[in-house]
C-alpha cells in the first residue's frame, strides 16, 4: 500500500495508498479500508491494544490528512502508516525487515 513503487533516480517511493488518494472524496476512505484489515490481521495475531490504537492513530491520521485536496497528495507520498503499522508488528514479534524477506 505504501512502496510498491519507486519514483526513478530518487528515494520517493509510492504506493496504492497514493494513488487511490487521488481520488476525490473516496480514495483516501478506500485506502483506510484497507489499512484496517492489516490492523485487524494484527489484532488476530495477539498484537497489544496500544499497539493497535497507535496502528489506528496512524490510520485515522493518514486518512484525515491525506483527504486534504493537493497537500493530502503530498502528505500521501511521505507519511507512510501501513509501513509503519508493520513496524509495530514486527517489533511486537522481535522480527526485522530481513526476516520477511526470508
Amino acid at each position: 500500500m505504501d512502496t510498491a513503487l519507486r519514483v526513478p533516480g530518487t528515494r520517493i517511493s509510492l504506493g496504492a495508498d497514493s494513488v487511490l488518494g487521488l481520488i476525490p472524496g473516496i480514495g483516501d476512505f478506500a485506502a483506510a479500508a484497507v489499512s484496517l484489515v492489516i490492523v485487524n490481521e494484527a489484532r488476530r495475531l495477539g498484537v497489544p491494544n496500544d499497539k493497535l490504537v497507535r496502528m489506528l492513530v496512524n490510520v485515522g491520521f493518514d486518512t484525515v490528512a491525506g483527504s486534504v485536496p493537493v497537500l493530502g497528495d503530498v502528505f500521501d507520498v511521505y507519511f507512510k502508516s501501513n509501513r509503519r503499522n508493520l513496524q509495530l508488528v514486527l517489533d511486537h514479534f522481535g522480527l526485522d525487515q530481513g526476516d520477511l524477506d526470508r
